[in-house]
C-alpha cells in the first residue's frame, strides 16, 4: 500500500481529532456551527501539520456537501472559475483552498463574488498571517480560526493511536522507549511525525520486536535526503536555519538557506518578510540601516518577483548577516509586556494624563508636568512609570558602538537611577 500513515490516519469525524480543542471540542463555537450545519467561510490557519485539511476534511464528510479541493500552488483563476460554475447547480458547496496565501490578487478576487453570494462556502488554510496574505475584502467575508501547535502529549497520543489502529503498524509488535526524537524531529507536524513512525517501523520486519529509541529514529531520519518542500514539510525548519545563520554573522550560510528556499519555489515576500522582522529584532538601534534596508528589500520584491529578486534578496541577508547584532529593544518589550501581565492596569500619573476639558484640570490631570523644552538639554527628568514600578528599567542597551553612544546619552540624563 503506497498511501502514507499520515494519510491512512487522517480522522473523519471530530471525536477522533487530536488537538485543537478550542475549535473542535465540546461546546466549541466550531464544532457548533458544524452540528447545526451551517458553516461560515473560513480561514484555518496554523504550522503545517496540526489538522487544518483534516478539519476541512470532517466539515464535508459531516455535513454531506459537495466537497471540492485546490490547492494554491498548482490551480489557478480558471480552476477557481470551473468549481463556482458547477456550484452554481449545486448546494451547500464547500471549496478548500490548501495554500490560500500563494494566490495573489487576482485569483482571490475571483473568490470573492460567489462567496458573497453564497455560491461557495470557502475553506481557506494556511501556515501566513492571513492579515497579511488574504485581501481585506476577501478576509472580512470569513471567520479566522487560528490552530495551535501540538503539544508533547498531543503527538504521544498520536503515535500510540498509530500503532494501535493503523492496519499495517498493528502487525508489527512495537514499544515505546524514547520520543524525544520522533518529536523533536517532526517539529509538531503530525504530519511528518507519522510518516516518520512508519519510515522507521518498516525499515524491520513483522517478526521482530521493535523498540523505539531516539537512536534508532535519528539513524533511520538521516537516510532520507533533506530536499526543500514548497508545500510546507521544511518550511519551517529551512527558515530557522536561514534566520539563525543570519543571527550567527555568516553570511555563507546564509545565502545558501536563501539559494535552497529560492529554488524550493518559496514565496519571496515570506523570506523578506523574515528579514524585515529580523533587522529590528535581531540587530535593531545597532544599526538602524537594517531595518531600512530590509524595509526597501521587502518592496522591491514585491514589485519584481523571481527571478531577479534572488539578487536583492542576496544582498540584504548578506548585509544583515554581517550587520553588528543586538536584541535590547526586543527584549525591551518583552520584559514590558511581561510586566503589563504581572502589575495589570496600573494608572497613568497624574501629570502626564492628557486634559482636553475644564473638569479633567479640575482633577489635576496634566498638573506639574514640565514641558523638556523648557529645560537644559531638553530633558527635565520626570517619571513617566506608575508609582507602583517606577524606576524600573526595562531596555538595557546593547554592547556596541551605536548603543553605547545611547547609553551615554541615557546615562548623562538620568544618572544612577537606571544605572546606565
Amino acid at each position: 500500500m503506497n498511501t502514507p500513515l499520515a494519510e491512512r490516519l487522517r480522522p473523519a469525524d471530530l471525536n477522533e481529532l487530536i488537538g485543537q480543542q478550542h475549535l473542535t471540542g465540546e461546546g466549541s463555537i466550531l464544532r457548533q456551527a458544524i452540528e447545526k450545519g451551517k458553516i461560515p467561510s473560513m480561514i484555518l490557519w496554523g504550522p503545517p501539520g496540526v489538522g487544518k485539511t483534516t478539519i476541512a476534511n470532517i466539515i464535508a464528510h459531516s455535513l454531506k456537501v459537495p466537497f471540492y479541493t485546490l490547492s494554491a500552488i498548482s490551480s489557478g483563476v480558471k480552476e477557481v472559475r470551473d468549481v463556482i460554475e458547477k456550484a452554481k447547480s449545486e448546494e451547500g458547496v464547500i471549496l478548500f483552498i490548501d495554500e490560500i496565501h500563494r494566490f495573489n490578487k487576482g485569483q482571490q478576487d475571483a473568490l470573492l463574488g460567489a462567496v458573497e453570494k453564497g455560491i461557495i462556502t470557502l475553506i481557506g488554510a494556511t501556515t501566513e498571517n492571513p492579515s497579511f496574505e488574504v485581501n481585506s475584502a476577501l478576509l472580512s467575508r470569513c471567520q479566522v480560526y487560528v490552530l495551535k501547535s501540538l503539544d508533547h502529549e498531543d503527538l504521544k497520543k498520536l503515535v500510540h493511536q498509530a500503532v494501535q489502529y493503523d492496519e499495517i503498524l498493528k502487525e508489527y509488535s512495537i514499544e515505546f522507549a524514547e520520543y524525544e526524537a520522533l518529536i523533536n524531529i517532526s517539529g509538531g507536524d503530525a504530519r511528518k511525525l507519522l510518516n516518520l513512525l512508519e519510515l522507521v517501523v518498516t525499515s524491520f520486519s513483522q517478526s521482530e520486536k521493535i523498540i523505539i529509541t531516539d537512536e534508532m529514529v535519528f539513524t533511520c531520519a538521516q537516510k532520507r535526503i533533506a530536499l526543500y518542500d514548497k508545500q510546507g514539510e521544511q518550511h519551517y525548519d529551512i527558515i530557522s536555519a536561514f534566520i539563525k545563520s543570519m543571527r550567527g554573522s555568516d553570511p555563507n550560510a546564509a545565502v545558501y538557506w536563501l539559494a535552497r528556499m529560492i529554488e524550493g519555489g518559496e514565496d519571496v515576500k515570506f523570506i523578506a518578510r523574515r528579514m524585515l522582522i529580523f533587522a529590528s529584532e535581531d540587530i535593531g538601534n545597532a544599526n538602524p540601516n537594517a531595518l531600512l534596508l530590509a524595509n526597501s528589500t521587502f518592496d522591491a520584491v514585491s514589485k519584481i518577483g523571481y527571478p531577479e529578486s534572488r539578487i536583492i534578496l542576496s544582498q540584504c541577508a548578506v548585509y544583515l548577516a554581517t550587520s553588528v547584532k543586538s536584541n535590547a529593544s526586543y527584549m525591551a518589550i518583552e520584559k514590558a509586556l511581561q510586566l503589563v501581565k504581572q502589575k495589570g492596569d496600573l494608572p497613568v500619573p497624574l501629570h502626564i494624563r492628557n486634559a482636553p476639558t475644564k473638569l479633567m484640570k479640575n482633577l489635576d490631570y496634566g498638573k506639574e508636568y514640565q514641558y523638556d523644552h523648557n529645560s537644559e538639554l531638553n530633558f527635565a527628568g520626570q517619571e513617566f512609570l506608575p508609582d507602583a514600578i517606577k524606576n524600573t528599567a526595562l531596555y538595557e542597551p546593547g554592547k556596541n558602538i551605536r548603543e553605547e553612544e545611547i547609553r551615554k546619552f541615557l546615562k548623562e540624563r538620568w544618572k544612577d537611577k537606571y544605572n546606565y
